[in-house]
This record gives structure tokens, sequence and C-alpha cells, in this order.
């Protein structure tokens, strides 16, 4: 089992605590990874996307001028592609991109993008992530703590809404819940901080 140090909220470390190997120490798989960060950015695309096809552009209903005997070529409508004004041929429709993916790959992804922070080092285990009231400068006094004010940073809690709040307004920082936990996130960022209790709750879900 990988065992990794334990810090308080300052930086000090205060202990250390083994991972559950099912969770944090599997071998990477980088192509699952890939197809769950492809579901994950596919799934969040609106698809509302649409262009007009000659059957929706205003106008257009009568024809220009008779079939036969002008000396022009045949045309029924003002609004065929080929004019100026005229509709598009095969533009986007409003459609969905979701992306299925099997529930096994997507727990093996998460597992994979786990194990990979925890190789390389990325992975921060602090006994608990608490504020009294939301405030941006906590967290950046969290973050310069680490020397992790630079970086990319995730936090990762049991679902505390005053770290979220709190972390809200600083680019390249994210705070989620152990329940919204996602493949995308945790490769995006350059530093995991994880709670105890959330790595408990990960390890339930997941092991």
């Amino acid at each position: 089992m990988p065992k990794v140090a334990v810090y308080n909220i300052t930086g000090a470390q205060t202990g250390e605590v083994e991972l559950n190997d099912n969770v944090f120490g599997v071998e990477v798989n980088v192509p699952v990874m890939h197809q769950a960060v492809v579901m994950q950015l596919a799934n969040q695309r609106q698809g509302t996307h649409a262009t007009k096809t000659r059957g929706l552009v205003r106008g257009g209903g009568k024809k220009p001028w008779k079939q036969k005997g002008t000396g022009r070529a045949r045309a029924g409508s003002i609004r065929s592609p080929l004019w100026v004004g005229g509709g598009t041929v095969f533009g986007p429709q409003p459609r969905s991109h979701a992306i299925a993916m099997p529930r096994k790959a997507r727990r093996l992804a998460l597992k994979s993008a786990l194990s990979d922070k925890v190789n390389n080092g990325e992975l921060l285990v602090v006994d608990a992530i608490s504020f009294e009231q939301p405030k941006t400068k906590a967290v950046v006094k969290m973050l310069a703590d680490f020397n992790a004010a630079e970086q990319k940073a995730l936090i990762i809690t049991e679902g505390d809404e005053t770290v979220e709040k709190s972390a809200r307004n600083i680019p390249g920082v994210k705070a989620i819940a152990s329940s919204g936990l996602n493949v995308y996130d945790l490769l995006y960022h350059d530093k995991v901080f994880i709670t105890k209790g959330a790595v408990t709750k990960i390890e339930e879900v997941l092991a």
C-alpha cells in the first residue's frame, strides 16, 4: 500500500497515512483516462448549434421565373443553397454530443488518475480543510504555505461549501466535493489537496 505524508492546513507534516492499493496504487491506464476526458468534455457541449436549410430561410415561396423559354437555368426558389441568401447544405443541427462509457472503465480511469498523482508526488493529504467563513485569502495563504501559489490546484473535501466559495475566485484553483471527483480535474491541476475524510469516502466507493 502506498504511504503518503499527512499535513495540516499550514503545511506542517503531522503523520502518515496508508492509501488503498486498489484505488491509489493501480497501474496507470492512459488510453482509458483519455477516453474519460473526451467523454467528459463532449458531455459538456450543449449541442444547440443550428443553421437554416432552404426550407427554414424566410422567403423563396414563389418560383423566380418560368421553367422554360427564358434562356436562363432552371430555378425553383431564391432560397436555393446556390443563391446568395439561400439555405445551408449539411450545416450543423441541434443534437446531443453525449458519449457513453462503461462504468468499470470510468472507475478505472479515476483510479488511474489518482494513482498517477500519487506516483508523481502531486497528491497531498491534509488533516482537514475548513474555514469559519468564505475567505479567498484563506485559500491563498494555504497554497502559499505549501509552495503551490503559482500552480493550478484542486482541493477535494467531503463537501464543504465554505471552501468551495473561498476558492472560486482564484484563477487555476478549484474546490470540489469527493462525490464530484472526475478525471479531467485531476489531470488538469498540478497539485491535488485532499482531506483524510475525502480519502475515506473515495476508497469506500472505488475500492
